[in-house]
């Protein structure tokens, strides 16, 4: 047989001789099968009348059940914390050490809320406390000791309810895992010494900002120099990570070109020869490219002077002309990068899709646009139209593929290398493979055959109607005309443009490819 603890006061010495209690095997089962006895809600307003002071006097209203059972709680705790007469005292709670039995205590919120007046230490220290910070123990606003160290408590610890705790003297939340805070500034922890607070987390832990600093003293200068060292290598070898506006326009170094080709693969590899390879490359923007580089060893001034050449011709910007991308100049790579043409070139495609007079005609006209951009806007920029060298886009759009900047050809060189063209496209002939002397030769074989004899000159596979031939007869006559160099006035590209635009435009039925309206003058490609 237990009785009640005397520490609640009168109402304990004063129930203590009308209620008796076998203590069950647990505190659980105490509070479950015990009831309060009849007079219990008299004996406690009679308590109340005389000690108001009690904690259970100020709830309002009274919850005679939380009261009853707080009672059972206190005279487990004071059993449990040793305490050498229960019935007269019950100054401490001790659960130190004492991992199972300290939160089961915790989590009975109503004792904390009615904590008899006589306890005056609190120790839970050791206890494998979890979570937060227990902060129904402050309601024991008269205690003078709480030790909850050694336990595994985390979180924020609540500074403004201990204000309430105006006789507390020994505090000790040491080696718990509280968040850190500024616990050091308030005016009721500067009772208590730094001890209190050792390894809780709760105080700013000088060794580490120590280890912090010296950390930061020394990576911080590393980690610059890492930086300044990524960035120098980026600006170097892989400009295309870096961000556009810092990145160097038209220039590419042989890392973006050997990554573009990966590793210059014999898979990407399009041509190779004694003096140049051709790759087909994928940029990191996606852009396909076609990538000339070339192996001649070239003195300091030519690659100044291939450079300068560069410049000029990555500003060269209309549809019928390969558009320049950059280049690279290296000690260890020189190469030319333009947009990749997936198409053939006029040649192949004079050879295997045997295209009509319309088409044909179509195509010079397109030619002769992007020469006059050239002899207009870029007089110094050379140009190749040889069948071979004359690329078709997949829209077969003829896009004119090499130049040459300082080209020394004089502008009867050049209308007469048209004429060349012209011939070739209405013949299908190849001058360097079918004839001796080359050009000259196929130029002379026209002319012997003109204008008499012309269905032996002229592709049969045109399939010309009489309207038809006449046109070609007249586009003969007009190439012979270029290749004339004994004429004391020789045509002029926009003469030649006009003469081919209007025998373009009397086709009975043609299919116009994009507009016409900007014909002989420079626009942007839209790609």
């Amino acid at each position: 047989m237990a009785s009640i603890s005397a520490t609640l006061s009168l109402f304990l010495i004063t129930i203590s001789t009308s209620l008796y209690i076998t203590l069950s095997p647990s505190v659980i089962e105490d509070l479950k099968n015990l009831t309060p006895p009849p007079d219990f809600n008299s004996t406690i307003q009679t308590n109340c009348f005389k000690t108001p002071s009690l904690r259970y006097c100020n709830s309002s209203p009274m919850d005679f059940d939380e009261i009853f059972k707080s009672t059972i709680v206190a005279s487990h705790l004071c059993n449990e914390s040793k305490n050498p007469n229960c019935v007269e005292t019950f100054p401490k709670i001790d659960l130190r050490n004492r991992p199972l039995l300290a939160p089961l205590y915790l989590s009975f919120s109503f004792f904390w809320k009615y904590c008899p007046l006589s306890i005056l230490s609190i120790d839970m220290s050791n206890s494998s406390l979890k979570g937060n910070f227990p902060v129904d123990v402050l309601h024991c606003t008269q205690i003078q000791v709480l030790d909850l160290s050694l336990n595994e408590l985390s979180g924020d610890v609540d500074i403004v309810s201990f204000s309430t705790l105006t006789n507390l003297t020994v505090l000790n939340l040491s080696c718990n895992q509280f968040a850190e805070s500024r616990i050091s500034d308030s005016q009721f922890f500067k009772r208590f010494n730094s001890s209190s607070f050792i390894h809780s987390g709760l105080l700013p832990d000088h060794k580490k900002f120590k280890i912090k600093f010296v950390i930061f003293l020394v990576g911080f200068p590393i980690f610059v120099i890492l930086m300044v060292g990524c960035f120098g290598w980026l600006c170097l070898h892989r400009p295309d990570f870096l961000p556009r506006i810092l990145q160097t326009k038209h220039r590419f170094t042989p890392s973006i070109l050997k990554a573009a080709t990966n590793g210059f693969s014999k898979k990407n590899l399009v041509l190779k020869s004694e003096a140049v390879d051709i790759y087909k490359g994928t940029l990191r923007d996606g852009t396909e490219v076609r990538i000339e580089i070339y192996r001649d060893d070239i003195s300091r001034d030519d690659c100044r002077k291939f450079v300068e050449e560069c410049k000029v011709l990555v500003q060269l910007c209309h549809k019928n002309l390969v558009q320049v991308l950059g280049w690279c100049n290296n000690r260890r790579l020189r190469a030319i990068v333009t947009e990749w043409v997936e198409g053939k070139n006029v040649e192949m495609w004079l050879a295997v899709s045997n295209p009509p007079w319309k088409h044909r005609l179509r195509l010079l006209m397109e030619v002769v646009e992007g020469v006059c951009y050239l002899e207009e806007r870029w007089p110094e920029v050379g140009y190749d139209l040889r069948t071979n060298s004359v690329l078709l886009s997949n829209d077969l759009e003829p896009l004119i593929s090499r130049f040459k900047v300082g080209d020394q050809n004089s502008s009867s060189r050049r209308i007469c290398k048209f004429g060349v063209f012209l011939l070739e496209i209405i013949a299908n002939r190849r001058p360097q493979d079918e004839f001796k002397t080359g050009e000259a030769g196929f130029v002379e074989y026209i002319r012997m055959h003109y204008p008499g004899n012309l269905q032996k000159v002229m592709d049969e596979k045109m399939k010309l109607t009489e309207i038809t031939f006449d046109q070609a007869k007249q586009a003969l006559g007009l190439g012979l005309m270029c290749t004339d160099n004994s004429r004391n006035r020789q045509l002029c590209f926009g003469q030649i443009f006009n003469i081919i635009s209007s025998v373009y435009d009397s086709l009975p039925s043609h299919d116009h490819k994009g507009s016409n309206t900007d014909r002989g003058k420079g626009h942007k490609r839209v790609r």
